[in-house]
């Protein structure tokens, strides 16, 4: 029996489309839901870690510095940016570790762990490893690759109304280059978190033979750490389950077009 009997955009879709339909769309909302608490929680951790000072009483921003001028980099530049929803990143391109403005300042456990690890990414930048270096290359496919489906879908639908007289020749195309480059974003996107927990790994390294931290807060760092890398697989699992919706809907609209053209 088909799963959304009644309804015109599904009447000729197979029910194995339809119950695939509402079985990722049901994912799809529990992944939220779970990203949401670890998101939460990931907040709390941050906030308790913000308050806590570290033991040297060296701020997030100054520990950037004293990294990356340790390492031959004294070009890249520390600055301070956003609050809540920006901040703490290194950019290539930029040749800028950003420390968010919540911590820079403060001399605390996160804000150490924050600058550490930005500018761990820009050492792995400076001796040429391969992930970072193809993390560089494609950055700007992995960030504007998902935005990229709706824009060309239109363009599909434009090229079919004014060339291909309603065909859906143009969209088909359209849309299957909009999925592809959506997969690639998203292997672009484990890769990113590779080369996360390498800086990770480094930045513990780092700060622990330079006397930088204790052992105690270095296991905090790394705590925070995890629930950084637990937040971002989260967001990659509901990333991939919006990918595979689309594809289900794109092959179900496939099969409705395909029937009312039989028809």
């Amino acid at each position: 029996m088909p799963l959304f009997e009644g309804m015109e955009e599904f009447k000729n879709v197979s029910p194995a489309i339809q119950w695939a339909i509402f079985i990722v769309a049901c994912l799809i909302v529990l992944v939220a839901i779970v990203s949401a608490c670890v998101a939460i929680w990931l907040a709390i951790m941050y906030f308790k870690y913000n308050r806590r000072q570290n033991s040297r009483g060296i701020s997030g921003r100054d520990a950037a510095r004293q990294i990356l001028d340790s390492n031959g980099l004294q070009h890249i530049r520390v600055s301070t940016f956003g609050s809540l929803l920006f901040g703490n990143s290194y950019s290539h391109y930029f040749r800028k570790v950003r420390i968010r403005r919540l911590t820079a300042k403060k001399t605390s456990i996160t804000s150490l762990a924050m600058g550490a690890e930005k500018s761990a990414l820009a050492i792995l930048d400076k001796e040429g490893d391969s992930d970072m270096r193809l993390r560089v290359i494609l950055t700007p496919l992995m960030y504007f690759g998902p935005f990229a489906f709706i824009p060309l879908v239109v363009v599909g639908v434009i090229i079919d109304i004014m060339v291909f007289n309603f065909t859906g020749v143009a969209t088909l195309v359209a849309s299957s280059i909009g999925i592809l480059i959506y997969v690639i974003s998203f292997l672009l996107s484990l890769m990113t978190l590779k080369t996360e927990i390498k800086a990770q790994n480094r930045a513990c390294q780092i700060l622990a033979s330079n006397g930088m931290a204790t052992s105690e807060e270095i296991s905090m760092m790394r705590d925070l750490y995890k629930l950084y890398n637990i937040q971002y697989v989260n967001d990659l699992i509901l990333e991939f389950l919006q990918m595979l919706l689309k594809i289900l809907q794109f092959v179900a609209k496939i099969q409705s077009n395909s029937s009312s053209s039989r028809n």
